[in-house]
């Protein structure tokens, strides 16, 4: 098994890359820097053509797109500047489908293959507390993207998933967090292994419940 975790150097997505490679999976673990192995800056499309050109159309079997940016953390209505804006987007938006444009090739060469996106309860339009407008509204698009990507990725036999990791102890989530890195990891992994063309366009949380659009 093959799997490709974006923004790995880190967090959730650097303990579901030593989790899955515990099982004995390959791994291809992407960062900015590339000291996780692979160098990719998912806003980049230079970047993503050199990864692609290094895999060279090698069986993906699954795809977690979990790079992903919070930088109006703290923020008021007074702020949000346009640069903020466009950076986010480029990052847990544009960054997505990039991801998942450039890898296609690989993910066709796999038999049953899976995309997962990391999203937020914060992309629910339930949830709807005020602030954080930039990260709110970038993780609902990325949910967008993801609900679109599986119907028309349905076809090529490739399920789509898109999951709340929980309110996480990370550099993003913050201390006081409710849950830890190793809870939400191993909650993911499980959630993929189930993901199939039958759940393609899921949204759910880390433990296995359908989260509200």
């Amino acid at each position: 098994m093959h799997v490709m975790i974006t923004g790995s150097n880190r967090g959730i997505g650097l303990a579901m890359a030593d989790r899955y490679r515990g099982t004995g999976a390959t791994v291809t673990a992407t960062s900015r820097t590339g000291d996780t192995g692979a160098k990719l800056d998912v806003t980049d499309p230079s970047q993503h053509a050199a990864l692609a050109a290094s895999l060279d159309k090698a069986p993906i079997d699954l795809l977690v797109c979990n790079a992903g940016v919070y930088i109006d953390k703290g923020q008021t209505i007074d702020g949000y500047p346009a640069q903020m804006w466009a950076d986010s987007f480029a990052a847990n938006v544009t960054g997505v489908f990039l991801t998942v444009q450039t890898l296609l090739p690989n993910l066709r060469a796999a038999s049953n293959a899976k995309i997962a996106i990391i999203s937020s309860q914060m992309a629910s339009h339930t949830r709807a507390p005020g602030g954080s407008y930039i990260y709110r509204a970038s993780k609902a698009a990325a949910l967008n993207l993801g609900r679109n990507l599986a119907a028309d990725l349905k076809s090529d036999g490739i399920a789509v998933g898109i999951y709340h990791p929980g309110w996480v102890q990370t550099d993003m989530g913050g201390d006081t967090a409710a849950i830890t890195v190793d809870e939400a990891s191993a909650g993911l992994v499980e959630r993929f292994a189930q993901l199939s063309l039958a759940t393609t366009g899921c949204f759910e949380t880390y433990d296995g419940q359908a989260h509200v659009y």
